[in-house]
């Protein structure tokens, strides 16, 4: 039959029989023996054409099936000659449901084995990353030699979602992908900038030949370190060295805590002064220039922590190593009376001058910041001191200097500086080289030049940028730097007496009575002082404690207890007054056999800790662990959110990793 004909009738049988029964029924009543034939082949009719469509449901039902067949053993197909090792195991312990042979094959077995968990198979193997969502194992899974990148995902059984779960895994070799990524890795250029810190004092009055000498088993010591590391290694300008190495090197280097620091120190001058080293290493950059600009600013922070330091700059942070030896006093006239030139320039060409140092500013700070308002006074520039009028160490010298008639209306608020300056402002920091240290972080961004003079180590992060910088690790302390200053710029006459004490009481807080961190020029500078009118017994009185800070101090150092025989640590339960724990540690340092000391207190939002040191231990290096700073002999922290027991763990911890490097 024509399909078009056929799809024209089929849709109306129904009204054909329809039709014809009509005919039968008006039939009857003519012809009855007619109407009883047209009724046995309108039953004839209906009959065949039911019997015709049950036999196109069957065929197509049998069509159906055969297709669904077909699907499902291709699908089985594609499972099992899956290109990738694949494997699916319950999530509740792990055992393998199913895995094509080329899962297994990892494993060197010959046939699939569902009696196995992916423990058994693979004993660090985890689920943990299916379950927290993720569709990628977070590591590379290395296993007979080859490494695998897994991925993965979750799946219910039963179709009503109400079964167990199943994780499905899929394995892909990236073995030779992996060995060139860390091939490219390792041989990443690392660039290494090396000097000398101390050399024209090793050499000095010696002889040509004894300098050639002491430089050839200097050089001897750095040829055995780089020998077999497949690098550049040449001698530049001013005793200083080149290094260019692979990175594959550096974990060895590291590891050692680069021990040619401990060689170079075993050479020794005849005057017996000991050869130390400042390295600065720049890796992680785009090229050998970038390289070359981070080792040198790695070497410039080794040179202004003090030098016997290797320092590491990678693209977003620094790591430190070393630093055992005491800072070289390197500082010459010649720089103090450039850099008080160059000071008086932008002092002279700027509209006011602000001078801040760092939170609760003590007696060093306001002491420099009394000199270079004096420079500011003899040049002729509005000059103001940025204090918390509460928040201070210093509030008898601060009462002290408003006395003056110079000074009324010298301090001001952070809040009230920071509204007065303008774009011709120059903002000095002094005795702090941190910007989130400093009184006012808001006025330092504010300012567009900056003037940095301080004597602390410079740590990781510190203010960059500066107009001009005065940073001297050497020396005892900020006001030593600003009477520097003074001396190449001011006449005697020119310095108050009430400046040159606040000034000498900053030397003298941080020297500790001229005990620790002194040198030539702490003393001309304190004699310079004495010449222009500072008293010492008002200097005494200013370092005076009242009798229930006094109390409080000798409370603290009941509670101390040795660590390690050479190590003082008190830990009073108490909030306690930040000069009295400060002051409580310098007093710990008066027992004998005591190198170190520190003091620990809960303060509102955590705990605090005072440093200080008067032997070998450096405690800039153990606080610099716990997130803080300073400088060798003193140095503090604050550490957030955590209690006093577990500070105490964390110090005892620092200083065990710091002892095992010594």
């Amino acid at each position: 039959m024509n399909k078009k004909l056929k799809k024209l009738i089929e849709p109306s049988l129904r009204l054909y029989l329809a039709v014809l029964l009509a005919f039968a029924v008006a039939t009857l009543f003519f012809n009855r023996t007619l109407a009883i034939v047209e009724a046995c082949l309108i039953v004839v009719l209906a009959v065949y054409s039911i019997i015709r469509l049950r036999r196109r449901q069957e065929k197509l039902l049998s069509y159906i099936d055969s297709v669904t067949y077909n699907a499902e053993s291709a699908k089985d197909n594609t499972l099992m000659n899956f290109p990738l090792p694949m494997a699916v195991f319950r999530l509740s312990d792990g055992q393998v449901i199913w895995g094509n042979e080329d899962f297994f094959s990892i494993f060197e077995k010959r046939s699939t084995r569902f009696e196995v968990s992916m423990s058994e198979l693979i004993p660090n193997f985890t689920a943990k990353w299916l379950t927290e969502g993720h569709n990628q194992y977070p590591e590379l899974m290395e296993l007979g030699g080859r490494k695998y990148q897994v991925h993965g995902n979750l799946v219910r059984t039963g179709s009503d979602g109400s079964g167990s779960f199943m994780g499905i895994t899929y394995w892909l070799d990236v073995t030779d992908y992996e060995n060139v990524r860390l091939e490219f890795q390792a041989s990443r250029p690392v660039v290494c900038i090396i000097a000398v810190d101390n050399f024209e004092e090793l050499a000095k009055n010696l002889s040509n030949r004894m300098r050639d000498d002491l430089r050839a088993d200097i050089e001897d010591k750095l040829s055995q370190w780089v020998e077999g590391k497949d690098g550049f290694f040449c001698r530049g300008e001013r005793d200083r060295y080149i290094f260019i190495f692979e990175e594959r090197y550096l974990a060895e280097m590291t590891a050692k805590k680069f021990d040619v620091m401990d060689h170079v120190r075993q050479i020794i001058s005849p005057a017996g002064v000991h050869a130390t080293l400042s390295i600065g290493i720049g890796r992680e950059g785009s090229g050998f220039e970038e390289n070359y600009a981070f080792a040198s600013l790695a070497f410039q922070m080794a040179l202004s922590r003090g030098g016997d330091q290797t320092v590491i700059k990678k693209r977003y942070n620094f790591e430190f190593f070393g630093g055992k030896s005491s800072a070289v006093e390197t500082r010459t006239k010649v720089k103090a009376r450039v850099t008080a030139h160059t000071l008086s320039r932008l002092v002279e060409d700027s509209s006011c001058v602000y001078v801040m140092g760092h939170r609760f500013g003590d007696l060093d700070t306001v002491g420099s910041a009394a000199g270079i308002c004096c420079i500011a006074r003899s040049i002729g520039t509005p000059v103001h001191i940025v204090i918390d009028p509460i928040q201070n160490a210093s509030r008898k010298l601060i009462e002290l200097l408003r006395t003056a008639p110079e000074y009324r209306g010298v301090f001001l608020t952070p809040k009230d500086a920071l509204m007065q300056a303008d774009s011709r402002s120059l903002l000095i920091v002094v005795d702090t080289n941190r910007p989130e240290n400093v009184e006012s972080p808001e006025l330092l961004e504010a300012c567009n030049r900056v003037v940095v003079i301080d004597h602390h180590r410079r740590a990781a992060s510190y203010i960059q940028n500066a107009a001009l910088e005065f940073h001297e690790t050497s020396a005892s302390s900020a006001s030593e730097l600003t009477t520097e200053l003074i001396i190449e710029l001011l006449d005697a006459g020119s310095i108050l007496r009430v400046e040159a004490e606040a000034m000498l009481a900053g030397i003298v807080l941080d020297t500790k009575n001229f005990s620790i961190r002194t040198g030539e020029h702490t003393f001309d500078a304190a004699a310079f002082l004495r010449r222009v009118g500072a008293d010492t017994s008002e200097v005494k009185k200013l370092l005076q404690n009242d009798m229930a800070h006094t109390v409080a101090k000798y409370a603290i150092l009941q509670q101390a207890r040795l660590y390690r025989d050479r190590i003082a640590i008190s830990a009073p339960e108490a909030p306690q007054d930040r000069i009295v724990a400060a002051q409580a540690a310098d007093e710990l340092l008066n027992v004998a056999g005591v190198d170190a000391s520190f003091v620990a207190y809960p303060t509102a939002d955590g705990v605090s800790i005072s440093a200080r040191s008067i032997g070998d231990v450096n405690v800039q290096v153990i606080m610099e662990t716990l997130g803080g700073g300073g400088n060798r002999g003193a140095a503090a922290v604050q550490l957030h959110d955590v209690n006093l027991r577990d500070a105490i763990n964390r110090l005892l911890t620092s200083i065990d990793e710091y002892l095992a490097t010594v």
